[in-house]
């Protein structure tokens, strides 16, 4: 036992680390913004949340800059992105949506295989890298969009709040089916995460 080495696993994070850290901070702060929203009804907190997942990609995307800068990566950064990319870019979005509105029962099962897939996406493409880079440093291509992409549907969730279509008021309105109740604009999410877990191919830059 390391007990006298209380932040030994602290010593082992690199730079980009940090950074990718900071993505995961940024998703649970959109998390709580829309736990606030919920309690308070102030349109404020679905703005600040929609803009922390705009923030994470911003240090997500430096925590890869930083990692090819310094030639420094590990298995531990690449686990502590994905994880960091579930937060923010899957279980954020997905919370999002619920408080604009996404609230019926089809709404949730929706939401529910969209994280699904993006926590899929992200198992796969771990086990996966090492076949994808064909042997160089740098992984060619994507199989699936990449999670980060769902920064789309937030931001597509801001502008119906700015516009106040929210709630009651959601883009393309609600529909009975039995006793659940489906939101058209939800199926944005359905079509998200299909694209993630597809074999569909996508240079990384």
């Amino acid at each position: 036992m390391s007990a006298h080495k209380p932040f030994s696993m602290i010593r082992e994070f690199h730079l980009a680390d940090w950074f990718t850290l900071a993505n995961a901070v940024c998703g649970v702060g959109a998390l709580f913004s829309m736990m606030s929203y919920l309690q308070s009804d102030d349109i404020r907190h679905i703005y600040f949340s929609c803009a922390l997942i705009v923030a994470a990609l911003v240090f997500d995307i430096l925590d890869g800059r930083i990692a090819r800068w310094r030639r420094k990566s590990s298995v531990l950064g690449r686990e502590l992105d994905s994880l960091a990319d579930v937060i923010s870019f899957g279980v954020a979005p997905a919370a999002i949506a619920y408080g604009c509105g996404m609230q019926g029962g089809i709404d949730r099962i929706v939401l529910g295989y969209f994280v699904a897939c993006g926590v899929s996406r992200l198992a796969r493409y771990n086990v996966t890298a090492e076949a994808l880079s064909a042997g160089g440093d740098k992984v060619k291509y994507f199989e699936g969009t990449p999670i980060p992409t769902s920064l789309l549907l937030v931001l597509a969730l801001a502008a119906a709040a700015v516009q106040g279509a929210i709630g009651p008021a959601l883009w393309f309105g609600a529909i009975k089916i039995g006793p659940l109740t489906l939101h058209p604009l939800v199926l944005m999410f359905a079509a998200s995460g299909s694209l993630m877990v597809s074999r569909i191919r996508i240079p990384k830059l």
